[in-house]
């Protein structure tokens, strides 16, 4: 059974709760935090979390109140390519064509049952490679893209 990292802060930590333990028959859950309502700060979760999705090669997921604090913080990590995706087409695109390895969420932009929809889509799809390896070697070799 692979594992499967999740961290959230206090207005992500409801949903983050409800998909470990839908997600627990299907892979080892490590919780990042936070476990408490108290008011914490997202970045040092998403960092917690990317760190051990960097040393594992693994899959994370991230949540928070739009899931946009948690994507910006986890975007900042080298080899992370964190997507806050809305519904499962983008979720199963991330994973398809962008080899996304963190998934990032919105508990107050998302009901249960969508959510767990694009958790499903994301841990079940696989890189394609391809054309796409390409590209997602350039998210991760360039320091700004900006500056070509």
């Amino acid at each position: 059974m692979s594992v499967l990292f999740l961290g959230s802060d206090h207005a992500g930590l409801g949903l983050k709760q409800i998909l470990g333990q839908y997600l627990a028959a299907r892979f080892t859950i490590h919780d990042v935090g936070t476990h408490s309502e108290d008011s914490c700060d997202y970045p040092l979760i998403a960092d917690a979390l990317c760190t051990q999705v960097r040393q594992t090669a693994g899959l994370g997921i991230l949540i928070c109140g739009s899931g946009l604090g948690m994507s910006m913080a986890a975007n900042r990590h080298a080899g992370i390519r964190a997507a806050l995706c809305a519904n499962e087409y983008m979720a199963r695109m991330s994973r398809l064509h962008n080899n996304a390895n963190v998934l990032c969420l919105g508990e107050r932009i998302l009901g249960v049952d969508l959510a767990k929809a694009i958790v499903d889509a994301f841990v079940e799809t696989s890189f394609e490679g391809g054309r796409h390896e390409r590209r997602v070697g350039l998210i991760d070799t360039q320091p700004s893209l900006a500056t070509r």
